[in-house]
């Protein structure tokens, strides 16, 4: 007999609500963690769509430590000394439906190890799963700590980087191309500064993504967002895209937060936390099998991430393939087959949910990105000279608006732009 009904590897947002739903369904437990707490050792921009959330806990608004509500959007494509931006702002942001929040994971994670805690689900911190148990290539349990620790299903939630997803599904591990490096500060302020400066009322807040000098020119871009009473900013760049750069990225979000744009968001700050994280970026054609003969894939391990260049998520398919996988994972238990087989309506599930459809509808965006250099390079700056045509007047004479945009535009190349174009709407 086992020792566990299941064992869940890591405790982030995938893992923690797969523990959930199997203790709530009356299942053993135990969550195996690395971190000395959980949320130690995850990090993300910043920001939760909350639909998903609210499809496990309904009353998540009553306790959840979530920060400000999105109610604003900026796009910025940065030149070395300009920005040109779209500015959003709706009330539809504030519907139920649609609504986000800014979170800092070192306080959300432990909510959520919470919740699995109060069900039932047993939390072992501060040890790292050295590999698995393998039985004629059925996965049995976890070797962590120095123990063998048995269990009928193992549930691989340990983030990008997993070591033992190449041995549960055969796998290989993420190429250089198919992941990206993130880094981040948190930079306190008090909460009504940064409600003045981010323009929302107080409890609102805004999300804000860059493209172009953000990273100067690498595949990648920046991102702010608004806490309570702190300012998530940082970079996310390709790791192919950053073994020849003259720059760490270190330097680079230094630099970035001395952008003319971006310094007045978060002057006289102080920095309360300086981390960095590998980050899924090829999407759905990156992902290895979600399911082995006793072992199932959620989140991270399973390279659950969409980079739409407008948006970035990752913690709704986290927590919605969570929440599936603990679902699957019960009825496969209570069916006595927890073969892949068994556990196959994992795979179902997602299909039929929004995690692998919004993938699959978004799975030619990260090679877009990747075989359009220009949209990091030229066309911030090309952005840039033509609002400086439309809105700086020094009293010289006007000339006709196009002869000052198509001199730009054959600067850059019209059949690149053409071209450009036609690859981006075919990717979204």
């Amino acid at each position: 007999m086992a020792d566990f009904d299941a064992i869940v590897v890591g405790s982030g947002c995938a893992g923690s609500v797969a523990a959930y739903e199997l203790a709530k369904a009356g299942r053993s437990v135990l969550v195996v963690e690395r971190g000395t707490t959980c949320g130690a050792k995850n990090v993300s921009g910043g920001r939760l769509y909350t639909h998903a959330l609210r499809a496990v806990f309904p009353d998540f608004a009553d306790s959840a430590p979530l920060e400000r509500r999105v109610t604003r959007e900026r796009i910025s494509l940065l030149a070395p000394d300009a920005a040109t931006t779209l500015d959003v702002s709706d009330e539809l942001m504030s519907d139920e439906r649609y609504e986000s929040y800014t979170v800092l994971r070192a306080r959300l994670d432990p909510w959520l190890a919470g919740q699995a805690e109060q069900a039932g689900a047993e939390y072992v911190n501060g040890i790292a799963v050295e590999s698995l148990i393998m039985n004629d290539g059925r996965v049995t349990g976890v070797r962590a700590g120095g123990d063998e620790i048995s269990a009928d299903v193992v549930l691989l939630c340990d983030g990008v980087n997993s070591l033992l997803t190449p041995q549960a599904v055969g796998a290989a591990v993420p190429r250089p191309d198919q992941v990206a490096v993130g880094i981040k500060q948190v930079i306190e302020l008090p909460a009504q500064t940064i409600s003045d400066r981010a323009l929302c009322a107080p409890g609102d807040g805004l999300a804000w993504l860059f493209v172009g000098d953000a990273t100067h020119g690498r595949v990648g871009g920046g991102f702010l967002y608004t806490n309570t009473d702190s300012i998530s900013i940082g970079l996310v760049a390709t790791v192919s895209d950053l073994l020849d750069s003259p720059e760490p990225i270190y330097q680079l979000l230094e630099e970035f937060t001395k952008h003319p744009s971006v310094a007045p968001m978060i002057a006289g700050g102080k920095v309360v936390e300086h981390s960095g994280h590998l980050v899924a970026e090829a999407g759905y054609d990156a992902m290895p099998p979600l399911v082995g003969d006793g072992v199932l894939l959620a989140g991270e391990s399973a390279l659950m991430c969409i980079n739409a260049g407008y948006t970035v998520r990752g913690m709704d398919l986290a927590i919605a393939a969570g929440q599936l996988a603990g679902r699957s994972a019960v009825e496969a238990l209570e069916a006595g087959d927890t073969s892949a087989a068994g556990l196959g309506g994992y795979r179902t599930a997602l299909q039929s949910s929004f995690v692998l459809k919004d993938m699959q509808t978004l799975r030619r965006f990260p090679r877009f990105m990747e075989s359009t250099p220009r949209m990091f390079t030229q066309y911030p700056q090309l952005a840039r000279d033509a609002m400086r045509s439309l809105f700086l007047v020094d009293g010289s004479p006007m000339r006709p608006l196009r002869k000052e945009i198509f001199p730009l535009v054959k600067q850059a190349g019209l059949w690149n732009l053409v071209r450009d174009l036609t690859k981006g709407v075919k990717a979204l």
